[in-house]
């Protein structure tokens, strides 16, 4: 999906400002997914589903923490 055009103005226009709500949209969308697995895990019927659902909400905290990291380091 492309950004909207004053996404793209308001991100020539202050870079750091734009990183900011990159790393907030990120963010949002991973934290979407940590509840739905988290939801998943709690709703599995069987071991094997649990382990699985447990192994995305684990891979989404240490993207949460490499985006973290990424982002006070880009300051």
């Amino acid at each position: 999906m492309m950004p909207a055009a004053d996404d793209r103005s308001r991100a020539s226009a202050n870079p750091p400002a734009d990183l900011g709500l990159l790393f907030h949209r990120l963010n949002n969308q991973l934290g979407i997914i940590l509840a739905n697995a988290e939801l998943l895990e709690a709703k599995a019927g069987d071991e094997m589903s649990r382990a699985r659902a447990a192994q995305v909400v684990s891979s989404v905290l240490d993207a949460m923490t490499t985006a973290r990291e990424i982002r006070l380091h880009a300051r």
